[in-house]
């Protein structure tokens, strides 16, 4: 089904690519947002993957593959041409007045503030990594390519890919552990200063502690 469908877009089948639309889209978008960490520049990539993946689909592989690590190469290319840009884009944001605290309007368990500071940490160290770091566990982790399909996506060696990843793991699960061993030396904060973003807090703080394959 897969090979018919890379056929039917190489022979410029609109139908076929709404299906690969509807079949993707979510996972560039959110793919784009980790590497850009800004929903309008994700939604921008997203558009500029499928616009460039529409124009090159004459050049797409056949076979019976999954299109996914297709797109998200793609997406990678395009989410570093706008980080490029950011800061222009930090440089404006600094300009606007602050958002107001987030109301605190119910209890949560210690569990759960707990697992919150996990994440917020994860979120916090996350652009420390370099950039091919954050791009191998962009593909790897969040999006669930294995190293074959992330090697795809990059352009580089499955070894690149399995190193990259293991020194990845390791670098962000020790600023993960530092960050939040900085915090409890701090004053402890009212629980709506807590926060972080959805597409980060979705993976589990444990991800980054062991590889599971």
């Amino acid at each position: 089904m897969t090979e018919g469908l890379r056929e039917r877009i190489r022979a410029g089948d609109r139908e076929a690519f709404a299906q690969l639309y509807e079949e993707h889209a979510r996972a560039v978008y959110n793919h784009a947002f980790r590497l850009t960490g800004d929903w309008s520049a994700a939604e921008e990539v997203m558009g500029d993957t499928f616009l460039d993946a529409w124009r090159g689909r004459e050049q797409l592989e056949p076979g019976d593959g999954s299109l996914k690590p297709w797109l998200l190469g793609v997406a990678t290319n395009k989410a570093r041409n706008a980080n490029r840009g950011l800061g222009r884009r930090l440089a404006f944001l600094a300009r606007r007045p602050a958002p107001a605290p987030v109301a605190d309007f119910a209890e949560e368990s210690a569990g759960r503030i707990d697992d919150a500071r996990q994440l917020a940490a994860v979120q916090a160290v996350y652009g420390r990594l370099r950039r091919g770091e954050q791009e191998v566990l962009a593909l790897c982790v969040w999006s669930g390519l294995d190293y074959a399909q992330a090697a795809e996506a990059m352009g580089i060696p499955v070894g690149t890919v399995r190193s990259r990843l293991s020194r990845a793991r390791a670098r962000l699960r020790k600023l993960a552990e530092q960050r939040l061993a900085e915090e409890k030396k701090e004053p402890p904060r009212h629980r709506g200063e807590v926060q972080h973003e959805a597409a980060i807090a979705a993976l589990p703080f444990q991800e980054f502690q062991e590889d599971p394959r």
